[in-house]
């Protein structure tokens, strides 16, 4: 995503905008979620195209990026909401507002600008900050207490099972070696230290990521999304997934085969798509992006 102005107030382009809601395939009456709304960036193009019959259902965990977005959205007559949660409770929530089904269900599960450019939020190897990255802010559990409580076996294979980066094992040691870790720039020290100097940037990339997928448990509430959206979703209506590494995109891609298996969905991109290059070259964050589309048949 990157950055840019409206109403005066940073919100954010989405990744494949064009594609993500051509594919959700909006019916003008219809009822709407983007699990992942952030500050507003796919839900604008939505409401876009809704009328004042239709209804728009944001959920976003991060309560920051949520006051952006109601400011953002403010001006649409178009009927929307927004939850501070996580998406794979959608039908808890939809379920509080009388509504069965809804008609798509929109998920970009990259962070956004807002996000990795904050100066204290710690998402970012580049900017130094205290260790936090979570996405609930309410939360207890940061980024430093993974770092610092967890057994060196343990935080190895947090590393390597959310990245796959080779040197985890080296990494973790002089983690502990180091601890306490309370700092963005004490990490990318403690990656330093412990991996040669090419290609050391991939490494501290996938360490945060690593860090970052285990602070927020985001493969397993994707897992849990996966397991249950069917149940919410209309006959005919469609499901848009962005993804950004290959552990999310895999567990999309073998949910949607499974499905397209058992003849409950129809699978609408047999290969993701990609960021045009044009894309990439103005927003070089989607260059990693993958969308994947499914159908409710039955």
């Amino acid at each position: 995503m990157i950055a840019l102005k409206q109403v005066g107030i940073n919100i954010h382009t989405p990744v494949m905008p064009i594609e993500a809601i051509s594919y959700l395939n909006i019916s003008s009456n219809g009822t709407y979620i983007d699990g992942t709304i952030g500050t507003g960036g796919h839900a604008t193009l939505i409401l876009k195209q809704l009328s004042k019959k239709g209804n728009l259902i944001g959920i976003d965990r991060d309560e920051e990026t949520i006051k952006i977005c109601t400011k953002c959205l403010a001006s649409f007559a178009t009927k929307f909401s927004i939850f501070n949660d996580s998406y794979h409770n959608l039908g808890k929530i939809i379920d509080g507002l009388g509504i069965n089904k809804v008609n798509g269900i929109l998920l970009d599960l990259g962070l956004s600008s807002f996000q990795l450019d904050s100066s204290y939020r710690g998402f970012s190897f580049k900017t130094n900050s205290q260790l936090d990255m979570r996405f609930d802010t309410n939360q207890k559990t940061k980024a430093n207490d993974i770092l610092n409580q967890t057994s060196k076996e343990e935080l190895a294979n947090i590393i390597f099972q959310n990245s796959n980066e080779r040197y985890s094992r080296k990494i973790a040691n002089k983690i502990i070696e180091m601890r306490p870790l309370n700092t963005v720039f004490d990490l990318v020290e403690a990656i330093r230290r412990s991996t040669p100097p090419k290609n050391r940037n991939k490494s501290i990339s996938r360490v945060f990521q690593a860090i970052r997928i285990k602070v927020n448990d985001e493969l397993e509430i994707l897992d849990k999304f996966l397991s249950s959206f069917y149940e919410k979703l209309t006959i005919g209506g469609r499901i848009v997934i962005i993804s950004f590494h290959s552990l999310e995109d895999r567990k999309v891609k073998h949910c949607f085969k499974k499905m397209s298996i058992e003849k409950t969905m129809k699978v609408l991109t047999k290969k993701p798509l990609i960021p045009s290059q044009k894309e990439i070259l103005v927003n070089s964050r989607s260059k990693s992006a993958k969308l994947r589309v499914a159908e409710k048949i039955i």
